[in-house]
């Protein structure tokens, strides 16, 4: 065999032993976090046509995407977001229903990242998606079950940092800002360059309430009511003022989930240039550990009128890969009580290890069979029990 057909494509890996097991165990917790909630599973085709993630739809831009071609010649491609697929999904067979929708799903993407951007090419995503519903108790549900869900993987430490896409939007309207202009501001944002920000805007011949609403895209608000002062600035300006008035709302019904201490408000929230759906709140997840976002969300009201149905919906996505990189990062244990027996036995007493072994598992136990080879010394499989990690050894010889 070849050397380099043992080794993976850049940006996908594999995964396997304690690792594969921590997270199965990580997704299992996901799945009982959304049942809790009363969200129902879907799984959508891990490759859709490529008008599914086109511009239009406002995802992933088509040079990062993977994509073939099926034998009617139709462009075809990995999904690099789910949502979009939900999305699909629920127009089709939820076209008729005109109460919430409540869906979650678990699986991978894929996006064709640079290579010196160092990133996973492909991840797991786990998520929830929350429809037909265009309330601030819809937002404080989803925002709740991500927060609810991180905390069943076993992290203390996290920050989920909302914002509100209709705060930029009215910022830009109100001061008549060129595109090239809006699009600069929003790189910066992405570089958390708020400084830079605050040179583009302080020479422009602004009303001194909107140059202070710009200034406040680099603060963070832990409160709701540190947003109160922001609503008079904001008379003049309803869009803005809606926005922080959405966000305000939100908070009290955070409070009711006890939701608080793990919120934070944050008006120049970065641009997430690959997902131009959102039309709404957004927020992201943030723990030590963590290069990346560990969850990432928004309200995307919109993206259902591509595929037919006006519908409004919110949802978020939780990066499996990186919770795992957090959880071992600050050394937090993902329990993984061993519950497998081993059988090792002798060639000559094979009939009675394994009916030991069939009688044991007609009863609910876990049990691994080993054929003792010869030549094999016994310190050998002392040494493999050890590793496994076994709840019993059993010797049949």
């Amino acid at each position: 065999m070849q050397q380099h057909l043992l080794h993976t494509p850049e940006g996908v890996r594999d995964i396997y032993n304690t690792q594969c097991e921590n997270k199965l165990y990580l997704e299992q917790r996901f799945h009982k976090s959304f049942q809790s909630y009363g969200y129902q599973a879907i799984q959508t085709p891990t490759f859709e046509f490529f008008d599914i993630f086109s511009r239009e739809i406002g995802t992933i831009p088509s040079k990062d995407l993977y994509k073939f071609f099926d034998r009617e010649g139709n462009t075809l491609v990995l999904r690099p977001d789910i949502t979009p697929s939900v999305a699909r999904c629920a127009a089709k067979y939820f076209s008729e229903d005109e109460t919430a929708v409540r869906l979650y799903y678990m699986g991978n993407t894929f996006i064709n990242n640079s290579s010196y951007q160092g990133r996973l090419k492909e991840v797991t995503q786990a998520g929830a998606e929350l429809l037909g519903d265009d309330s601030a108790d819809a937002d404080a549900e989803i925002i709740a079950l991500s927060i609810k869900s991180l905390l069943s993987a076993g992290l203390r430490e996290f920050q989920i940092s909302i914002g509100h896409v209709g705060y930029f939007n009215g910022l830009a309207k109100a001061a008549s800002l060129e595109e090239e202009l809006v699009e600069e501001i929003k790189e910066l944002m992405q570089n958390r360059n708020f400084w830079g920000i605050k040179e583009l805007i302080q020479p422009l011949d602004l009303e001194e309430n909107l140059k202070r609403l710009f200034y406040s895209l680099g603060e963070f608000y832990d409160r709701a009511d540190q947003l109160e002062e922001l609503t008079a600035l904001a008379d003049g300006y309803p869009e803005i003022k809606e926005a922080i008035l959405r966000l305000m709302e939100l908070y009290e019904v955070l409070k009711l989930y006890e939701a608080e201490n793990y919120i934070s408000f944050e008006l120049g929230i970065p641009e997430q240039k690959q997902y131009q759906y959102y039309t709404g709140i957004v927020f992201h997840g943030y723990s030590f550990g963590s290069g990346e976002p560990i969850v990432k969300g928004g309200r995307y009201d919109r993206l259902l009128a591509h595929f037919g149905k006006d519908f409004s919906a919110i949802g978020f996505a939780i990066v499996v890969d990186q919770i795992l990189m957090a959880l071992e990062r600050q050394n937090i244990a993902i329990p993984q009580a061993n519950n497998v027996s081993l059988i090792l036995y002798d060639p000559q007493k094979r009939t009675e290890s394994v009916t030991e072994a069939c009688r044991r598992r007609s009863m609910g136990e876990c049990v691994e069979l080993v054929r003792k080879k010869d030549g094999v010394a016994e310190d050998a499989y002392q040494k493999y029990s050890r590793q496994k990690k076994y709840k019993e050894v059993i010797y049949i010889q």
